[in-house]
């Protein structure tokens, strides 16, 4: 695979660091968040709160999903960035725009082959 020689590799690194302790942070208060809502779900006695309860730890699990999805992105591209190479499209070996990693820094694929 190519290695990206016009990318400023430090600067990439930080922002996906910063962005995987976004991740992380926010994993652990979903997940402090499902904790209590299973905790509460126990202690209820009204079959309608108890409804609810469920559906909010279905939508919490979705997005506990998501977001381990998201931070398996970032831990991948910072593989890529020590492995040399990060900024490659997967799918062609062809250099990932700038414009694009600027605005996804995890971006594994060119934005018009990921659909």
């Amino acid at each position: 695979m190519t290695k990206r020689d016009d990318l400023d590799l430090e600067y990439f690194r930080n922002r996906l660091l910063d962005e995987k302790q976004r991740l992380e942070k926010e994993i652990e208060g979903v997940s402090a968040e499902t904790r209590a809502l299973s905790d509460s779900a126990e202690g209820a006695e009204d079959s309608g709160d108890v409804a609810e309860l469920d559906a909010q730890n279905a939508i919490d699990q979705r997005l506990l999903e998501d977001l381990k999805r998201q931070l398996a992105e970032v831990e991948n591209a910072l593989k890529k960035i020590e492995e040399g190479s990060y900024g490659i499209c997967e799918k062609t070996g062809k250099p990932i725009p700038v414009e694009r990693l600027e605005a996804y820094p995890a971006a594994r694929t060119l934005a018009d082959i990921d659909a």
